[in-house]
């Protein structure tokens, strides 16, 4: 089995390298994969706050964790699991509210930082402990939202040819990948500058009060959203 694993693998990278992998479509998918993945949201604003407010070590975990639940979806959408998953439509509906959940718990906690008279975080040591729990944060965030397999169905069928091979759509998950990678822990590094963390120091309010707005907007757009679609 791990040397099947190994060869796919192989056979993957060698495709990804070649002329034929790559093609107008291929860069429309990535341009907006590019675009959809640096835009503010619920995760890209979580690893900005970690980063100002707890240091550069705990907000490359939580970019971690989210790198790992988006690979994990778009794994699950190039092996073509998002048809099983269609028909356990409950399994989706669970997800849903999970996630919709957890992102009104995260508004939450933004909410009371917001209230808080000091900027909090600010002098946490960052241990194993809280980098862990840094890390399976960030990946329940993604692994919740169903919306996510979704999403890279499209990217991955707007980049593939007519009949293309498994490997090929592993390959557009590849560079994908690279892509999240760079951007997720792009703005951990970023935003864990001193620059960046005396304007949080400053305007911590204003910015965690932003961080409630868009986790409660998510999340009840998610929970009221009539499909995971």
């Amino acid at each position: 089995m791990a040397t099947s694993a190994l060869l796919s693998w192989h056979q993957t990278i060698t495709l990804t390298m070649s002329s034929e992998f790559f093609s107008p479509a291929l860069a429309v998918a990535l341009t907006a994969y590019t675009v959809g993945v640096a835009s503010p949201g619920p995760s890209n604003m979580a690893i900005m706050s970690t980063a100002m407010s707890q240091g550069r070590r705990q907000a490359l975990a939580l970019a971690s964790g989210v790198v790992c639940g988006s690979l994990i979806w778009g794994l699950t959408a190039a092996l073509g699991l998002s048809a099983l998953m269609r028909t356990y439509s409950w399994a989706l509906v669970a997800l849903k509210v999970l996630g919709g959940l957890y992102l009104l718990f995260l508004s939450w906690k933004a909410g009371r930082a917001a209230l808080a008279p000091h900027p909090p975080g600010l002098d946490i040591r960052t241990g194993s402990s809280t980098k862990r729990h840094a890390f399976t944060g960030g990946l329940g965030m993604h692994l919740t939202n169903p919306k996510a397999i979704f999403v890279w169905l499209s990217i991955v069928a707007l980049a593939l040819p007519p009949g293309a091979s498994r490997d090929h759509a592993l390959g557009v998950v590849a560079c994908c990948a690279v892509i999240g990678a760079s951007v997720f822990f792009g703005y951990a590094l970023a935003f864990s500058t001193a620059i960046a963390r005396a304007l949080y120091a400053s305007a911590h309010r204003w910015f965690n009060a932003t961080l409630s707005a868009v986790f409660a907007l998510a999340g009840v757009r998610l929970l009221l959203s009539r499909s995971a679609a």
